[in-house]
């Protein structure tokens, strides 16, 4: 574990991480352990943002997930209206001025920084595609930052090397629904998802062993701040790790059985 630290300010986590200036960092985060570190009227989570967004600077580009299951369920998408599953950083950020919310009504994000723009403009018909958010986050040398959460509990940039490699566990399934975008304007959309074959698999799960072979591979990093946990992942890097080995033997990501 590295970096271990006690008694120090949230806003100070920024500069125990690796994390630096042009940086291309997604957050992904789940506040309840620093809600019981912190009282909730000791922190400014608008403030905890800023403090990212100053750490890359003008050049860089912070990301969250703001993904929501509606869309699959037939009750359509807002981009205002629509409200994030993957928790309170994610809503806070799209109230903001400062960010967008990129365009897939599935696996959208709430963006600011240099891309934003650029991201706003991709708009693919499925969200872990070779043309998705996440295939710019593993050309680019993007950062996934963990925040009270281990990333095997939330690493969805799995499944994008899952559809990269075509798995035979997973099916791509169509959903169509009304969408309702940035201008207000309203229109029946279609886009799709490489969902999980219910017939041979309930679900993906990640290997314990990738933490010591990216450990190894100098591009996961562990912290602990407040007794909190903290974990960095460089997803070029890991991406490759798991790209040959779904090509492989498939030892890192695997299903669960029925």
């Amino acid at each position: 574990m590295n970096n271990e630290t006690q008694n120090h300010s949230i806003y100070d986590l920024v500069n125990y991480v690796d994390i630096k200036k042009d940086d291309i960092l997604l957050i992904s985060s789940d506040l309840v352990k620093i809600m019981t570190k912190y009282r909730s009227n000791e922190i400014d989570f608008n403030k905890f943002i800023d403090s990212f967004i100053n750490k890359i600077g003008k050049n860089g580009t912070i990301l969250f997930p703001t993904f929501s299951w509606d869309f699959c369920k037939g009750l359509g998408f807002d981009y205002y209206k629509t409200i994030p599953e993957t928790g309170s950083l994610p809503k806070l950020a799209l109230k903001r001025n400062d960010f967008l919310r990129t365009k897939h009504p599935i696996y959208s994000f709430a963006v600011s920084g240099k891309d934003k723009e650029k991201l706003y403009s991709i708009d693919p018909k499925s969200g872990w595609s070779n043309y998705s958010i996440f295939n710019y986050l593993y050309k680019n040398n993007a950062k996934n930052l963990f925040i009270g959460i281990d990333y095997k509990e939330g690493f969805t940039f799995d499944h994008f090397i899952e559809e990269r490699n075509k798995v035979k566990y997973r099916f791509f399934k169509s959903f169509k629904g009304e969408y309702t975008d940035r201008q207000k304007i309203k229109s029946i959309k279609s886009y799709k998802m490489y969902v999980r074959d219910l017939h041979l698999t309930s679900g993906t799960i990640i290997n314990p062993d990738l933490d010591i072979i990216m450990e190894k591979a100098e591009c996961y990093k562990k912290y602990k701040f407040n007794e909190i946990d903290i974990g960095l992942i460089n997803l070029k890097v890991a991406g490759n790790i798991l790209d040959k080995d779904v090509k492989g033997k498939g030892e890192l990501i695997f299903t669960k059985s029925i």
